[in-house]
């Protein structure tokens, strides 16, 4: 008898928590929905080949986003080729040749809190040294290496992570054979981990193309095509998401909401190629 009123009681309480469990997907997915879908019906009007291939011309009365586009390209591109190499870097020795303790531990809690400090408080310390203590000025290289390191814990933890996952059995077997520890390192637990790495360097390109509060105080609001490759990175260059709230403080919605459809296009291109990357990578 008291077995069937506890199979009862555990049944309503099942069947209670798969409806809530119900409900929180369907309010999730049509937020989602919902915001895709508003910004898509107020952007959309305003996206034309025009929009996505020239630039704002006050003399034309133009208005065009393709500086944005290639100051974005820009600071993703130079910023990961900072933080990749570094942040995998420091990975690979806190999980493969730091031993186990307080120091470890201590830079693990100090990339933890870098994580979430406030992206404002980046762009103020990224002004002030990086601007002005090193004379970088308002400039894309300025706004890139404050990204560096606003990304570095990103890429630190999730590859730890990575390595962490790699079974204890590749390392003995390797280094059991007489493999040097840095070649088992390279040729079995990397390429076992990279997935994950993977997704951190791409989930690291989701958090720089959104980012606008740090870069309005280091990278600036420019808006011309480059002239010369290089030099370029030593001028103002306003992304995709600058210009988007610098249109919104103007009152120019109708193009605001045009660069947020284009941004949220990026971001879920973006999301795809990640899953299906490392689905392909899990199964090679």
């Amino acid at each position: 008898m008291k077995d069937s009123i506890c199979k009862k009681q555990v049944r309503v309480l099942d069947g209670f928590l798969i409806t809530l469990i119900y409900i929180s997907t369907i309010i999730s997915v049509g937020i989602l929905i919902g915001i895709i879908g508003y910004v898509a019906f107020r952007g959309v009007s305003s996206i034309s080949w025009e929009f996505l291939s020239t630039v704002t011309s006050e003399i034309r009365g133009t208005f065009g986003i393709l500086g944005n586009i290639v100051n974005t390209l820009y600071i993703i591109v130079l910023s990961l080729l900072i933080a990749t190499p570094i942040g995998i870097g420091a990975a690979i020795y806190l999980t493969e040749y730091a031993k186990p303790g307080k120091i470890v531990r201590l830079i693990e809690f100090t990339t933890e809190t870098l994580a979430g400090i406030p992206s404002i408080i980046y762009g103020l310390f990224g002004m002030a040294f990086f601007g002005v203590s090193l004379k970088l000025g308002t400039s894309i290289l300025c706004g890139c290496l404050t990204l560096t390191i606003m990304v570095l814990p990103l890429i630190i933890r999730t590859t730890q992570e990575s390595l962490k996952t790699v079974p204890l059995g590749y390392r003995t077997g390797a280094l059991g054979i007489g493999a040097t520890k840095w070649y088992m390192i390279r040729t079995i637990i990397l390429p076992s981990a990279m997935p994950g790495i993977v997704t951190a360097i791409i989930l690291s390109v989701g958090r720089i193309v959104g980012e606008s509060a740090a870069l309005l105080f280091t990278a600036g609001a420019g808006y011309y095509l480059p002239r010369h490759f290089f030099n370029h990175i030593f001028k103002s260059g306003g992304t995709l998401t600058i210009q988007m709230y610098l249109n919104m403080e103007r009152g120019d919605f109708n193009n605001a909401f045009g660069i947020a459809f284009v941004l949220i296009i990026i971001v879920f291109v973006i999301n795809i190629f990640t899953k299906v990357l490392t689905n392909k990578m899990r199964k090679g």
